[in-house]
């Protein structure tokens, strides 16, 4: 569909995972600029009234939910509306409008293993990814990082700690290797950063999702409270950046002002600076290499706060350890421990295990998983190893559980 303003053909967009707080940001950016963006499909787990509410504004040719009585729901609901939108359902779904020939742009912003498959369709197609979904390259690592490459995809990391790091390297890839010392990705400390550990079995999961700079999910929320979803993060940026473990490295920062930054090999350090609003890196990633208005606020220096820095608290936070643990293990580590990390925060959001436990199921998955040799050469090796480690985990939190 072309511009009427311009004549310039509009990018036709793809948001997987629409209603939660990525997809709900990618559509304020994409509200700013009707005249560059158009919405080909949207995607939900479960808020079928949401997504409703989208299609009625968004008018997408495609709305995608995981199964048929929720598909059978939302047709019921834009017949009401006066909405054509046609509804597609299941996991091969995704996978079709990630990888349609008529998407120029795919925002993958579905929690957790998931989101995989469709990630690795857009790459597949070729189209301009836009990954917010970090497990696809904790899980995926090789695999995914290839079919990017043989597709011709172009990645652009939307997480704002890898986003700022790409940010501060060349258009270039080929020259990045030359300029890296190294990495830090900085981290809040999310809302326990002060806290006394001995006092964190006591944590409930409202505690756990209030989060003193940035609005998330709940999955999400409570990674950032056990610096679990850093330690993904770190599993995300080896692949991204094609690093060594140990090139990737993490400072607590708690203003979330400086996303991340380069230390260079002449020990000149680039960082990227910006309000903690998820808008700024959807803005780049959907414009790069150019630069569009996001809607966030911009930083008044005059105002700031003292920017300060330290160390994360092994005792604190002893789930980020693992990060290097699983990357320096057998190929396919890093799929066993987001597996675990899924199964564990999902008991302790449903209160069966205490916030302290979850550390300890991720730990003892990792170590008890015997990863068989071609795990990785296939999504349906990751995904069999993926579902080994959550039955084990699920027993464990069984062992564990309150």
């Amino acid at each position: 569909m072309a511009s009427a303003s311009s004549g310039t053909p509009r990018q036709r967009v793809t948001v997987l995972g629409s209603t939660g707080s990525i997809g709900t940001s990618t559509l304020d950016v994409l509200s700013r600029h009707p005249d560059r963006y158009e919405v080909f499909a949207l995607s939900a787990h479960s808020r079928v009234e949401e997504l409703a509410e989208q299609c009625r504004v968004w008018r997408p040719r495609f709305a995608v939910l995981p199964t048929a009585e929720l598909g059978c729901a939302l047709v019921d609901r834009l017949r009401t509306l006066g909405v054509s939108t046609e509804v597609l359902v299941g996991p091969a779904a995704l996978e079709e409008v990630a990888a349609h020939p008529d998407v120029d742009s795919v925002m993958a912003a579905i929690v957790g293993a998931a989101g995989l498959p469709p990630c690795l369709a857009a790459a597949r197609a070729g189209k301009r990814l836009l990954l917010a979904n970090k497990e696809a390259l904790v899980v995926g690592g090789e695999l995914f990082m290839r079919a990017v490459r043989e597709g011709g995809a172009q990645l652009l990391p939307i997480d704002s700690e890898h986003s700022a790091i790409f940010q501060c390297l060349p258009e270039d890839r080929g020259t990045w290797a030359q300029r890296i010392d190294h990495i830090v990705l900085t981290a809040s400390g999310g809302p326990f950063r002060d806290r006394d550990p001995k006092t964190l079995r006591d944590v409930t999961p409202d505690q756990a999702c209030a989060h003193p700079n940035w609005v998330m999910g709940r999955k999400i929320s409570v990674d950032s409270a056990t610096m679990m979803n850093k330690a993904l993060e770190v599993i995300e940026a080896r692949w991204l950046f094609d690093l060594t473990p140990r090139q990737v490295k993490v400072v607590i920062h708690p203003q979330s002002i400086i996303h991340s930054m380069v230390v260079c090999r002449d020990a000149s350090v680039l960082a990227q600076l910006g309000t903690p609003d998820m808008r700024v890196p959807i803005a780049y990633g959907l414009s790069w290499p150019a630069r569009i208005e996001s809607g966030a606020s911009q930083l008044d220096f005059l105002t700031l706060k003292p920017l300060t820095f330290e160390p994360a608290d092994a005792e604190r936070f002893p789930g980020l350890q693992l990060a290097w643990a699983a990357l320096e293990g057998t190929p396919g580590s890093t799929a066993v421990l987001n597996a675990a990390n899924e199964i564990a925060v999902e008991a302790f959001l449903d209160r069966r295990l205490r916030f302290d436990q979850i550390h300890a199921v991720n730990a003892e998955t990792l170590a008890r998983i015997a990863v068989p040799a071609d795990a990785t050469a296939s999504v349906a090796g990751l995904l069999d190893l993926d579902a080994s480690a959550r039955r084990l985990a699920a027993e464990l939190v069984g062992r564990h559980g309150v």
